[in-house]
Protein backbone atom coordinates (compact mmCIF):
# COMPACT_ATOMS: atom_id res chain seq x y z
CA UNK A 1 0.00 0.00 0.00
CA UNK A 2 2.77 2.63 0.92
CA UNK A 3 5.07 1.06 -1.12
CA UNK A 4 4.02 2.13 -3.95
CA UNK A 5 6.50 1.79 -6.78
CA UNK A 6 7.31 -1.79 -8.03
CA UNK A 7 11.02 -2.73 -7.76
CA UNK A 8 12.90 -4.36 -10.20
CA UNK A 9 15.60 -6.47 -9.74
CA UNK A 10 18.88 -5.01 -9.98
CA UNK A 11 21.07 -6.95 -13.00
CA UNK A 12 23.81 -6.75 -11.30
CA UNK A 13 24.78 -8.37 -7.55
CA UNK A 14 25.58 -5.89 -5.08
CA UNK A 15 28.35 -8.87 -3.97
CA UNK A 16 29.85 -7.76 -7.13
CA UNK A 17 30.29 -3.79 -6.74
CA UNK A 18 33.35 -2.22 -5.88
CA UNK A 19 34.27 1.54 -4.69
CA UNK A 20 32.52 4.37 -3.26
CA UNK A 21 28.81 4.30 -2.64
CA UNK A 22 26.45 6.77 -4.37
CA UNK A 23 24.77 6.93 -0.87
CA UNK A 24 25.14 5.97 2.71
CA UNK A 25 23.18 4.69 4.99
CA UNK A 26 22.98 7.35 6.86
CA UNK A 27 20.99 9.49 5.00
CA UNK A 28 17.80 9.71 6.50
CA UNK A 29 15.79 9.29 3.79
CA UNK A 30 17.29 6.23 2.64
CA UNK A 31 17.40 5.01 6.58
CA UNK A 32 13.72 6.06 6.66
CA UNK A 33 13.22 3.65 3.23
CA UNK A 34 15.01 0.78 4.35
CA UNK A 35 13.29 0.43 8.09
CA UNK A 36 9.83 1.07 6.02
CA UNK A 37 10.28 -1.32 3.15
CA UNK A 38 11.93 -4.77 5.22
CA UNK A 39 9.91 -5.79 8.44
CA UNK A 40 12.57 -8.09 9.00
CA UNK A 41 15.80 -5.65 9.15
CA UNK A 42 13.24 -3.23 11.23
CA UNK A 43 13.11 -6.34 13.84
CA UNK A 44 16.49 -7.24 13.60
CA UNK A 45 18.07 -3.88 14.33
CA UNK A 46 15.59 -3.06 16.91
CA UNK A 47 16.82 -6.41 18.47
CA UNK A 48 20.12 -5.41 18.58
CA UNK A 49 18.82 -2.18 20.25
CA UNK A 50 17.43 -3.63 23.24
CA UNK A 51 19.23 -6.45 24.03
CA UNK A 52 16.93 -8.93 22.35
CA UNK A 53 16.47 -11.73 20.76
CA UNK A 54 14.77 -10.96 17.44
CA UNK A 55 12.64 -14.32 17.61
CA UNK A 56 11.11 -12.37 20.75
CA UNK A 57 9.87 -9.78 18.52
CA UNK A 58 6.33 -11.13 17.01
CA UNK A 59 5.21 -7.74 15.23
CA UNK A 60 7.20 -4.26 14.82
CA UNK A 61 4.45 -1.42 12.80
CA UNK A 62 5.51 1.34 11.66
CA UNK A 63 2.75 3.80 12.71
CA UNK A 64 4.15 6.97 10.12
CA UNK A 65 4.28 4.95 6.73
CA UNK A 66 4.97 7.16 3.76
CA UNK A 67 4.94 6.30 0.03
CA UNK A 68 8.32 5.65 -1.14
CA UNK A 69 9.56 7.69 -4.11
CA UNK A 70 7.09 9.94 -3.31
CA UNK A 71 8.36 13.74 -3.58
CA UNK A 72 8.80 15.59 -0.37
CA UNK A 73 8.58 18.75 -2.04
CA UNK A 74 5.16 17.59 -2.34
CA UNK A 75 4.07 16.77 1.16
CA UNK A 76 6.07 17.77 4.47
CA UNK A 77 7.73 14.62 5.58
CA UNK A 78 9.10 13.53 8.73
CA UNK A 79 11.49 11.18 8.31
CA UNK A 80 11.74 9.44 12.28
CA UNK A 81 10.05 6.01 12.17
CA UNK A 82 7.30 5.59 14.86
CA UNK A 83 7.08 1.09 15.57
CA UNK A 84 4.89 -0.01 17.53
CA UNK A 85 6.26 -3.19 18.80
CA UNK A 86 4.55 -6.19 20.05
CA UNK A 87 1.74 -3.88 20.31
CA UNK A 88 3.12 -3.28 24.07
CA UNK A 89 5.94 -0.90 23.18
CA UNK A 90 6.48 2.47 21.04
CA UNK A 91 9.71 3.56 19.62
CA UNK A 92 10.83 6.09 17.63
CA UNK A 93 14.11 5.69 15.49
CA UNK A 94 15.85 8.24 13.21
CA UNK A 95 18.86 9.37 11.78
CA UNK A 96 20.41 12.87 12.40
CA UNK A 97 23.88 13.96 11.00
CA UNK A 98 23.39 16.87 11.18
CA UNK A 99 24.89 18.80 14.26
CA UNK A 100 22.39 21.46 14.65
CA UNK A 101 23.00 22.12 18.36
CA UNK A 102 19.66 21.42 19.97
CA UNK A 103 19.69 16.90 20.15
CA UNK A 104 18.82 17.09 23.59
CA UNK A 105 15.67 19.07 23.43
CA UNK A 106 14.60 17.72 19.89
CA UNK A 107 14.77 14.25 21.04
CA UNK A 108 12.78 14.71 24.00
CA UNK A 109 10.22 16.57 21.89
CA UNK A 110 9.84 13.10 20.39
CA UNK A 111 10.10 11.39 23.29
CA UNK A 112 7.13 13.31 24.87
CA UNK A 113 4.87 13.51 21.79
CA UNK A 114 5.06 9.11 21.69
CA UNK A 115 4.55 9.18 25.57
CA UNK A 116 1.44 11.57 25.66
CA UNK A 117 -0.52 8.60 24.17
CA UNK A 118 -3.52 8.54 26.83
CA UNK A 119 -7.05 8.78 24.86
CA UNK A 120 -9.75 10.43 26.86
CA UNK A 121 -11.11 8.57 29.87
CA UNK A 122 -7.81 6.26 30.00
CA UNK A 123 -5.97 4.98 33.07
CA UNK A 124 -2.40 6.51 33.35
CA UNK A 125 -1.11 2.85 34.45
CA UNK A 126 -1.73 1.46 30.87
CA UNK A 127 0.14 3.71 29.05
CA UNK A 128 3.05 2.23 27.08
CA UNK A 129 6.58 2.24 27.85
CA UNK A 130 8.29 4.57 25.32
CA UNK A 131 11.78 5.05 23.68
CA UNK A 132 12.89 7.46 21.40
CA UNK A 133 16.55 6.27 19.75
CA UNK A 134 18.55 8.35 17.87
CA UNK A 135 21.61 8.07 15.63
CA UNK A 136 23.79 10.91 15.60
CA UNK A 137 27.31 11.52 13.78
CA UNK A 138 28.16 13.77 16.86
CA UNK A 139 28.49 13.71 20.41
CA UNK A 140 25.02 14.60 21.27
CA UNK A 141 25.89 16.39 24.23
CA UNK A 142 29.49 17.48 26.22
CA UNK A 143 31.72 15.88 28.10
CA UNK A 144 32.78 11.93 27.37
CA UNK A 145 32.33 10.68 23.86
CA UNK A 146 30.34 7.36 24.16
CA UNK A 147 28.91 5.36 21.91
CA UNK A 148 25.49 3.54 22.76
CA UNK A 149 24.22 6.20 25.86
CA UNK A 150 20.42 4.97 27.58
CA UNK A 151 18.89 8.32 29.47
CA UNK A 152 16.51 7.88 32.24
CA UNK A 153 14.66 9.57 34.72
CA UNK A 154 15.83 9.20 38.44
CA UNK A 155 16.26 10.66 41.83
CA UNK A 156 19.45 13.36 41.65
CA UNK A 157 20.20 12.03 45.07
CA UNK A 158 19.58 8.46 45.43
CA UNK A 159 19.45 7.38 41.88
CA UNK A 160 16.57 5.75 42.12
CA UNK A 161 14.40 5.10 38.74
CA UNK A 162 11.26 7.08 38.54
CA UNK A 163 9.52 5.04 35.48
CA UNK A 164 11.08 2.91 33.42
CA UNK A 165 8.54 3.90 30.56
CA UNK A 166 10.47 6.73 29.44
CA UNK A 167 13.86 6.03 28.16
CA UNK A 168 16.01 8.16 25.27
CA UNK A 169 18.69 6.59 23.95
CA UNK A 170 21.39 8.06 21.37
CA UNK A 171 24.00 6.04 18.95
CA UNK A 172 26.74 7.84 18.52
CA UNK A 173 28.45 6.54 15.09
CA UNK A 174 31.20 8.76 15.59
CA UNK A 175 32.37 6.86 18.73
CA UNK A 176 32.05 3.31 17.27
CA UNK A 177 35.43 2.56 18.45
CA UNK A 178 34.08 2.91 21.86
CA UNK A 179 31.70 -0.01 21.77
CA UNK A 180 31.18 -2.23 24.91
CA UNK A 181 31.44 -5.97 24.78
CA UNK A 182 27.58 -5.89 25.19
CA UNK A 183 27.56 -3.67 22.27
CA UNK A 184 29.27 -5.81 20.39
CA UNK A 185 27.02 -9.25 21.73
CA UNK A 186 23.93 -7.59 20.28
CA UNK A 187 25.87 -6.33 16.73
CA UNK A 188 25.13 -3.33 17.27
CA UNK A 189 28.36 -2.14 16.26
CA UNK A 190 28.33 -3.65 13.34
CA UNK A 191 24.73 -1.94 12.50
CA UNK A 192 26.50 1.32 13.51
CA UNK A 193 29.25 0.51 11.18
CA UNK A 194 27.11 -0.17 7.87
CA UNK A 195 25.54 2.74 8.23
CA UNK A 196 29.09 4.61 8.33
CA UNK A 197 30.26 2.71 5.39
CA UNK A 198 31.74 4.46 2.15
CA UNK A 199 32.21 1.55 -0.22
CA UNK A 200 30.69 -1.64 -1.09
CA UNK A 201 33.50 -3.34 0.14
CA UNK A 202 33.08 -2.38 3.80
CA UNK A 203 29.18 -3.39 3.71
CA UNK A 204 30.10 -6.58 1.94
CA UNK A 205 32.59 -7.28 5.05
CA UNK A 206 29.76 -6.58 7.33
CA UNK A 207 27.45 -8.73 5.94
CA UNK A 208 29.95 -11.53 5.77
CA UNK A 209 29.80 -11.29 9.33
CA UNK A 210 25.93 -10.63 9.86
CA UNK A 211 23.29 -12.17 7.47
CA UNK A 212 20.83 -9.36 8.75
CA UNK A 213 23.12 -7.17 7.95
CA UNK A 214 23.92 -9.07 3.90
CA UNK A 215 19.51 -8.85 4.30
CA UNK A 216 19.73 -5.24 4.66
CA UNK A 217 22.10 -4.32 1.86
CA UNK A 218 20.58 -6.51 -0.74
CA UNK A 219 17.66 -4.32 0.05
CA UNK A 220 19.45 -0.73 -0.02
CA UNK A 221 20.66 -2.02 -3.89
CA UNK A 222 17.04 -2.20 -5.00
CA UNK A 223 16.26 1.06 -3.27
CA UNK A 224 19.00 2.55 -4.26
CA UNK A 225 18.32 1.24 -8.10
CA UNK A 226 14.82 3.22 -8.07
CA UNK A 227 15.09 6.65 -9.95
CA UNK A 228 12.67 7.80 -7.78
CA UNK A 229 14.02 6.91 -4.36
CA UNK A 230 17.67 7.97 -5.89
CA UNK A 231 16.45 11.48 -6.41
CA UNK A 232 14.49 11.53 -2.70
CA UNK A 233 18.19 10.52 -1.13
CA UNK A 234 19.95 13.31 -3.96
CA UNK A 235 17.40 16.00 -2.55
CA UNK A 236 18.42 14.99 1.35
CA UNK A 237 22.50 14.67 0.10
CA UNK A 238 22.14 18.75 -1.27
CA UNK A 239 19.76 19.54 1.89
CA UNK A 240 22.82 18.48 3.94
CA UNK A 241 25.39 20.41 1.63
CA UNK A 242 23.44 23.91 1.89
CA UNK A 243 22.75 23.14 6.04
CA UNK A 244 26.59 22.46 6.30
CA UNK A 245 27.71 25.38 4.32
CA UNK A 246 24.86 27.81 6.00
CA UNK A 247 26.58 26.81 9.25
CA UNK A 248 30.25 26.92 7.89
CA UNK A 249 29.25 30.39 6.79
CA UNK A 250 27.55 31.19 10.11
CA UNK A 251 31.03 29.85 12.26
CA UNK A 252 33.32 32.20 10.14
CA UNK A 253 30.93 34.92 10.46
CA UNK A 254 30.95 34.36 14.30
CA UNK A 255 35.03 34.03 14.33
CA UNK A 256 34.86 37.18 11.93
CA UNK A 257 32.54 39.17 14.90
CA UNK A 258 34.98 37.69 17.13
CA UNK A 259 37.93 39.05 16.18
CA UNK A 260 36.66 42.48 15.71
CA UNK A 261 35.29 42.49 19.17
CA UNK A 262 38.42 41.69 19.95
CA UNK A 263 40.70 44.29 18.14
CA UNK A 264 37.59 47.17 19.24
CA UNK A 265 38.41 46.07 22.81
CA UNK A 266 41.72 46.36 22.16
CA UNK A 267 42.04 49.50 20.84
CA UNK A 268 39.80 51.03 23.49
CA UNK A 269 42.16 50.06 26.07
CA UNK A 270 44.87 51.15 24.09
CA UNK A 271 43.09 54.66 23.69
CA UNK A 272 42.31 55.09 27.02
CA UNK A 273 45.93 54.02 28.19
CA UNK A 274 47.38 56.64 26.04
CA UNK A 275 44.94 59.58 27.87
CA UNK A 276 46.17 58.06 31.13
CA UNK A 277 49.56 58.67 30.11
CA UNK A 278 48.44 62.71 28.59
CA UNK A 279 46.89 63.09 31.76
CA UNK A 280 50.12 61.75 33.57
CA UNK A 281 52.70 63.93 31.31
CA UNK A 282 50.00 66.61 32.13
CA UNK A 283 50.26 66.49 35.75
CA UNK A 284 53.92 66.23 35.37
CA UNK A 285 54.30 69.21 33.29
CA UNK A 286 51.84 71.78 35.90
CA UNK A 287 54.03 70.22 38.84
CA UNK A 288 56.91 71.89 37.45
CA UNK A 289 55.74 74.99 35.68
Amino acid sequence: MFNAIVFKEPQTNWHMLSGKLAFRVNNDYLFRALLQFDNMVLKELIASLLRWNVKDITSAEIQNPIVLGESMADKYYVLDVKVMLNNSIILNLEMQILDENNWPERSLCYLCRIFDQLNRGGNYINIKPTYQIGFTDFAPVSGKGEFYAIYRMQNVKNHEEYTDKFTLSVVDLSYIELATEEDKASKLDQWAKMFKAQTWEELRMLAEANPAIDQAVTKIHFLTEEDRIREQMEAREEYYKIERTQKELMRREKEKNSRLEKELADQKKENADQKKRIAELEALLEAKS
